[in-house]
């Protein structure tokens, strides 16, 4: 890629944490990336691809999280997280993932390998958060891992506070003050939560800080997508990709909260205090239901039923991610070719 591609295109030099250095000079045969072994499939047309929709047969989804000012992106056996640093250079980092799952096979079944990747994907995006946030400021600026840990403790009790125990507070106080049946009760209070939610999302989209970080959320979908189709990891060639993806956490939690509408009205109306403890135990339940759901939706994309129930995560994700720059993609693509370049060496060592 040339410079006169995209007024904004900058040389990055990107810092791994191996060691090693190297100047991000972009073009179709530098950039050109080596890919685990899979079945060969016909090339796809240059036309935009569905929104959303990756191809029918991949042997490992991939995933993400943007961070701030970088992109974190997870193998099956490594993740990775590169993040642009105030002087412009991009840092990446990656690290081996020990999962419970390689070593006990119970838990990769059905249901049971929900519960897992959550626990997994909170542990892993906790750290990428951590590194980027000290890499995306200056020295001066950045903080002690107990002050964002700290941090990130706090704002995890507040999420469970006002989106879990806050609505079902707020309407069981409703049903004793007023006469109403209490699957309706349970109902009223799912879709007040979903309400919620995406009013925060769009609330806090509008500050500049979280809109950056929605478009590397953008750049992160784009970056897999373009990868599942076959595609050079060049950002000419990944902007055009759709900034929606169907196995985005935007998704995942849009089905959790769809699902727990469902699940707590089995629960009935009990007392208040059952209600809140009721509410905090079927999370992991509840995040096994919904991974096993989104991996239905990876697996057939096409299927009208399961565009349907992707259709709100779809929708969410136009709050959630935006159009990236040349300069995001970069990074997005770094994180990208660092997992796969350790997961290229562990499968050579094996």
């Amino acid at each position: 890629m040339t410079q006169g591609i995209h007024p904004d295109y900058q040389i990055a030099n990107v810092h791994c944490s191996c060691g090693n250095t190297w100047a991000g000079a972009w073009s179709a045969s530098s950039a050109a990336t080596p890919r685990p072994s899979r079945p060969n499939r016909p090339r796809r047309s240059r036309a935009e691809p569905p929104v959303g929709q990756p191809p029918p047969a991949t042997t490992h989804l991939y995933g993400g999280q943007a961070v701030v000012e970088g992109v974190m992106m997870r193998g099956s056996d490594h993740w990775a997280v590169a993040v642009r640093e105030p002087v412009g250079t991009v840092y990446v980092e990656s690290h081996a993932i020990d999962s419970i799952a390689s070593r006990h096979p119970i838990w990769r079944k059905p249901f049971l390998r929900g519960i897992i990747v959550l626990g997994q994907s909170l542990s892993i995006g906790v750290r990428a958060l951590m590194i980027a946030t000290n890499h995306a400021v200056a020295e001066e600026e950045q903080l002690s891992s107990r002050q964002i840990g700290v941090s990130l403790t706090i704002a995890m009790v507040l999420f469970i506070a006002i989106f879990i125990l806050g609505p079902t507070t707020l309407f069981a106080w409703a049903e004793n003050h007023v006469s109403a049946n209490g699957v309706l009760v349970n109902v009223f209070e799912g879709i007040f939560r979903v309400a919620l939610f995406v009013g925060y999302l769009w609330l806090i989209g509008r500050t500049k800080d979280i809109r950056r970080v929605f478009e590397y959320h953008g750049a992160e979908h784009k970056t897999i997508a373009a990868y599942e189709h076959d595609e050079d990891l060049v950002p000419d060639r990944i902007e055009r990709f759709p900034k929606e993806h169907v196995r985005c956490g935007t998704n995942f939690l849009i089905i959790v909260m769809i699902i727990t509408i469902f699940v707590f009205t089995l629960f009935g109306t009990p007392g208040l205090l059952w209600r809140l403890v009721s509410r905090v135990i079927a999370i992991p339940i509840i995040a096994g239901i919904a991974y096993e759901a989104l991996r239905l939706g990876a697996r057939f994309p096409r299927s009208t039923a399961m565009r349907v129930m992707m259709a709100p995560g779809i929708w969410l994700q136009k709050i959630t991610t935006r159009e990236p720059d040349v300069g995001q993609i970069e990074v997005a693509v770094s994180s990208f070719k660092e997992v796969l370049r350790r997961e290229a060496e562990a499968a050579g060592a094996t």
